[in-house]
């Protein structure tokens, strides 16, 4: 079943089924392990496939989701079909929210895994099987949070808690989400990849915080009226800025589109408190 990478990791595959979230998140002392671990697509169920890694695992385990196989029957016709089965490691979660992790017998220790409902975690070249529960501790620690939320704390757990035991170096966030993407044109709402990093974990916290920032989106009744007095505020902000178009709604559009804010922009009778901070950050005015 095609080539073989060795990705010894620890990861979790999860969903948030309320949510229409499909997701996996992962750390390992292996470069750019996020563009070999993680599968996900909303509605079918999240892959995530390690260890002596099959890549294959990935589409060919979406491709069995999506025909209507359980992540338990999902997992058994990957290993069934895979003569290096034994030194595989894979977790799927199913679009119903059923999970599955298994661990070949020639996994290097610590190796193993934990399932309950929504989440797969699993790990090997482990500390200890502590991480793994760090992976369960974290996610499971507020289930109201965004899925991409839960999987970044339980990656800090787990890495709290002992972590892959040669070390980090690489980690990635991938969640879909039907037209969640950007623009609402594509299914992926968060895709982040930390290829080479002494503290790969942090900053991919760091780098979903950018991603919130220029992406996310501030529920429509904390939006600010702009009055007359905020409008004098924002056109002052953007003159500092070099943005003085005798229409407010250019110049703030122009600037936006320049500090790639311009989803969180529509017109200029109502602000983004999120952008109205960006703005007065930028313009060195502290507002009023």
């Amino acid at each position: 079943m095609g080539s073989s990478a060795l990705v010894s990791t620890y990861s979790i595959a999860a969903c948030d089924l309320e949510r229409g979230e499909w997701g996996v998140g992962v750390q390992s002392k292996f470069l750019a392990a996020g563009s070999i671990v993680p599968w996900a697509e909303p509605g079918v169920g999240a892959v995530a496939t390690q260890a002596l890694a099959n890549p294959r695992y990935g589409p060919d385990g979406l491709a069995l989701l999506r025909d209507g196989r359980s992540a338990d029957e999902t997992i058994a016709a990957l290993v069934e079909a895979d003569e290096g089965r034994d030194d595989r490691q894979v977790g799927v979660v199913d679009g119903q929210g059923r999970a599955a992790t298994y661990t070949g017998n020639a996994c290097l220790d610590w190796a193993g895994g934990k399932t309950g409902p929504g989440y797969a975690a699993q790990g090997n070249i482990l500390v200890s099987e502590k991480t793994v529960a760090g992976l369960v501790q974290g996610f499971m620690a507020d289930a109201g949070r965004p899925l991409a939320e839960r999987l970044l704390d339980a990656l800090a757990e787990a890495q709290l808690a002992g972590g892959d035991r040669r070390g980090q170096q690489a980690s990635g966030l991938l969640v879909v989400q039907k037209d969640g993407g950007y623009g609402g044109m594509d299914d992926v709402l968060v895709d982040l990849r930390v290829d080479d990093h002494p503290e790969p974990v942090a900053e991919l916290k760091r780098l979903y915080g950018m991603h919130q920032l220029l992406f996310g989106k501030t529920p429509a009744d904390e939006w600010l009226p702009v009055d007359d007095a905020l409008a004098e505020e924002i056109r002052a902000s953007l003159a500092a800025l070099g943005y003085a178009d005798p229409s407010l709604e250019k110049s703030f559009n122009d600037w936006a589109g320049t500090a790639n804010l311009e989803d969180r922009v529509t017109g200029v009778e109502q602000v983004d408190p999120v952008v109205l901070a960006q703005l007065r950050q930028a313009s060195g005015r502290p507002g009023v």
